[in-house]
Parts: C-alpha cells; structure tokens; sequence
C-alpha cells in the first residue's frame, strides 16, 4: 500500500521518541510505501486533492530520515493518509481539513478532517464531563480568579490551542502574579483559556491512554520533573509503565463510542488521578514509550488496522 503522512517536517522527527517515526517504521515493516508532505503543499482542483509529496523512509541509524525526489500525488489513487500535523490549529491547518473533505470517501484519512475539526482537545473532554475535574473555559479574568478560590485555591491555566504542556501554568490565590498570568494568556480578556482544579496526583504522574478505533493500546504515566508542574514527554516528564484502574477502564469504554462517532481513530487520553484532562486527537505521542514498556511495537497493529480499514474503504 501506499501511505501520505501530511505533518510537520520529516527531519523534525525524533528516531527514539516520534510516533509519526514510528508509524513509518511500522508500514516499512509490513512492506508499505510511505510519502510525506507538509500540510502547505496539499492542492486541489476542483474536488481532486493532490500533494506535492516525496518518498520518506526511516531507520533505527543514522541518518534516521530519508527523503526521496518530489512527486505530485492523486490523493484519491493512495491507501491512506496520515494527518499528523503537530498543534496548533490555526487558519492552515483548518483549511487542511477542509481539502481532505473533498476526497476522505475515496481515501482512507486518520483522523477524520471533520473530527479533527470539531474536537479542540481541551474542550473536547466536556463530552464527558463526568470524568472531568471542575473546569471552566473564560477570557474573564475576575470570572477565573474566583474560580481557582472555588476550588480550593490553587488551578492550573492553560491555553485552548497548546500542545506539549506549553503555556501550562499554575494559580495560587495569595500569589501577586495572577492577575498578570490570567492576563498574558487571556490577551486582557480578548482570548478564551482553560482553568481547572489542580489535582495533587499529578506529582505521581500523568497517565496517557493511547486507543485506537475507541479501545486502549496500552498505557503510560509521565512523571513531572520535581521543578516543573507539567508531565508531559515534551517538557521533560519521566517515563514509567502503568496499567489501567477500574475507573480508568470504565472512563475508555464511555470516551470509545464517541471517538468512534466522530471518526477519532487514533488519540491519546490524558488522565490525573482518574481524571479526564485532555483528548489529544491531532498528532498523539507515547507510542515508542508504550513499546518499549510492552516489549513490543505497537505501531504495527495500528499499521495492521489501516490496511483494513483502506481495503474496506475500497
């Protein structure tokens, strides 16, 4: 088969960390052709969707990436495609989706553009609000800071289009920052942010469930720096095996349906003291850590669950 992954630049990606790497070592495996493109250099004329691609292959040695000559492709002549375009969702990205519209009933696309749309992966996680610690979304500065007094007087504060933990900040009533905190990333009120009610499990960790088609491919728990209140891979968090606990299992089995609705094959849930935090839907990390965990290569069943999918979709 032949595979597109429309992402980030293919140099960008890390040979012992980078899932999108890992995905391409899978489909090598199981004897598939895989092109890359950046997202600006997908077309359309009229409903045919071309790129403007080139052969990328990967491997465990240096040089870990390889690129080949530029192509221009027929999207609806692939087997699949990839969206692994790293956040944030700006205006390119949403135009992205829209093009991939045009031809996803001739192609299979993972994840669907529609989903990608419709699921910001932080308030997403208000589908399933019975899972979720007390949140509020607000550019209303006085509205926040009452809030993170509500809750008992410490919140975390994020930005709705971050990813990696960037912008990830804690609030403290008492503390003299605040205001200027609340401010920076509301942009005085002109911008939504995300508060929510810290929870004290983070210093154990924060557990990323990865599901593919809505079922877990296993689990991982990002264990923070001491100096730093995020956990994620990104910022430095520390890697450790884990396993699901009853409550998390049950949390998966309500969240799976939904993604399934919305074409979400592929995502990686972000759970704190069997809590819902986030549902990263656009490019989702873990996989090398989970195999490593696992003693196995995991991407290579989502590579396995592609091939159907595609020849399905035929």
């Amino acid at each position: 088969m032949r595979f597109l992954f429309v992402m980030d630049p293919a140099e960008t990606m890390t040979a012992d960390k980078d899932t999108t790497f890992a995905f391409i070592r899978g489909a090598m495996a199981r004897g598939h052709e895989c092109l890359h493109c950046l997202s600006r250099e997908v077309s359309n004329e009229g409903r045919e969707v071309f790129a403007l691609a080139r052969p990328v292959t990967v491997s465990e040695r240096a040089p870990h990436v390889s690129l080949g000559a530029d192509q221009r492709v027929e999207l609806a002549r692939l087997d699949a495609v990839f969206v692994r375009k790293d956040p944030p969702f700006d205006a390119a990205y949403l135009y992205l989706t829209q093009q991939l519209d045009l031809v996803k009933d001739r192609v299979f696309v993972m994840n669907d553009p529609r989903g990608l749309r419709d699921a910001n992966e932080k308030l997403f996680a208000f589908q399933f609000l019975e899972f979720m610690p007390r949140s509020l979304v607000s550019a209303d500065r006085a509205q926040i800071i009452d809030f993170v007094s509500a809750v008992g007087g410490t919140a975390v504060l994020k930005p709705l289009d971050g990813a990696g933990g960037s912008g990830v900040v804690v609030l403290s009533v008492g503390d003299r920052n605040v205001r200027s905190m609340v401010d920076i990333m509301t942009a005085e009120g002109r911008r939504l942010a995300m508060v929510q009610e810290y929870q004290p499990a983070v210093r154990q960790g924060d557990k990323r469930v990865l599901l593919l088609d809505g079922a877990p491919l296993g689990a991982i728990l990002r264990v923070p720096r001491e100096d730093d209140v995020r956990a994620n891979i990104h910022a430095g968090g520390q890697v450790v095996p884990c396993d699901l606990t009853a409550r998390e299992r049950a949390l998966v089995r309500s969240v799976g349906p939904t993604l399934r609705e919305y074409g979400l094959w592929f995502v990686g849930l972000d759970l704190i003291g069997e809590k819902l935090i986030e549902v990263n839907v656009t490019s989702p990390t873990g996989i090398q850590e989970l195999g490593r965990h696992q003693g196995k290569r995991p991407e290579e069943d989502v590579i396995a669950w592609v091939e159907q999918r595609a020849f399905s979709s035929r």
